[in-house]
């Protein structure tokens, strides 16, 4: 893919590759460098803190590292995955934003990363906005699906980092995805409002999509040293069985510390056990097929209430 450079040199957007002029050009679009079909993949869960954007960043950045064409969509109006992947909010004249309120196309918003392979359409704090101008709307859960549509057969897999919340630009991402994969925290709060979370799936796989699968669960900020991360764990696996990946992301400073200089766990210290876990975590995603975790599970209670 030749990128384009705008007048702005310090942007540099993305242009999709040319139709193949060949018969079956329509299924050529629709297909991953692979050969495969692109995999869209929200990472969700509306608890703050729990890994949500270092597993979008790294995980991209991992997926990217093994030669696969990866784009990163910030639906966060914090612009945390922007930034960890080091665009600074100067670059991001063009958005998410932008791209919800039907002012540019998403190929216009995407900007290149320093890792090979990886692409981002960053936020802003606009996006905020975005939820509350598009009740009115008409198909309002729809404008992120429409506008992955001119680029998705461009890369392999196309993360979708949401906010944490489920709200209106969440719903957007899961209409968009055709895989769902969440991030639980193994503290003592893991589960609590995860019910709602599951519920809040269904309803989106009943309504807008029901193509929609929870692919896969991945446990994070692991601390080998308390026995109360090993009893969630455990906890967790039990519940949802073969539905959790087995790759656990440990609690670690240098992931701490990788987004302040915007980068991720794989440039910023590639021998570290964050590193290598993700590396581990892109393995399991890449042999596991897409939506092996089938419909969301019902949460414990007979879906009342917070699983926990």
């Amino acid at each position: 893919m030749d990128p384009l450079e705008a007048s702005d040199r310090s942007t540099t957007f993305f242009v999709p590759p040319p139709e193949p002029r060949r018969h079956g050009s329509y299924e050529a679009r629709e297909r991953g460098r692979d050969g495969g079909p692109t995999r869209v993949i929200a990472i969700a869960n509306q608890k703050g803190g729990v890994g949500k954007t270092t597993t979008a960043v790294n995980h991209g950045a991992s997926l990217a590292e093994k030669g696969h064409r990866v784009l990163v969509i910030d639906v966060d109006p914090q612009g945390h995955a922007s930034t960890g992947l080091g665009i600074d909010v100067a670059r991001r004249s063009r958005s998410t934003y932008q791209v919800l309120a039907a002012q540019v196309p998403l190929a216009e918003a995407m900007l290149e990363t320093e890792i090979p392979g990886l692409w981002v359409v960053p936020s802003t704090i606009d996006l905020a906005g975005a939820e509350i101008e598009l009740v009115s709307q008409f198909a309002r859960e729809n404008r992120l699906a429409r506008a992955l549509e001119a680029v998705r057969g461009a890369f392999d897999f196309i993360l979708l980092d949401c906010p944490p919340s489920l709200g209106l630009l969440t719903v957007n991402a899961m209409t968009a995805a055709d895989e769902l994969l969440v991030p639980i925290q193994c503290e003592y709060y893991a589960l609590e409002g995860l019910g709602q979370l599951l519920e809040n799936i269904r309803l989106v796989q009943q309504s807008v999509n029901p193509r929609l699968a929870l692919t896969g669960i991945v446990l994070t900020m692991f601390d080998s040293r308390t026995r109360l991360a090993d009893q969630v764990v455990a906890e967790v696996r039990e519940y949802f069985g073969s539905v959790v990946y087995e790759t656990v992301i440990p609690r670690s400073v240098r992931l701490a510390e990788a987004p302040g200089f915007g980068k991720p766990i794989t440039l910023y210290d590639p021998s570290s056990p964050g590193a290598a876990s993700y590396r581990r975590l892109a393995r399991e995603v890449l042999e596991r097929p897409a939506g092996n975790g089938t419909r969301a599970p019902e949460p414990a209670g007979g879906g009342e209430g917070d699983a926990s």
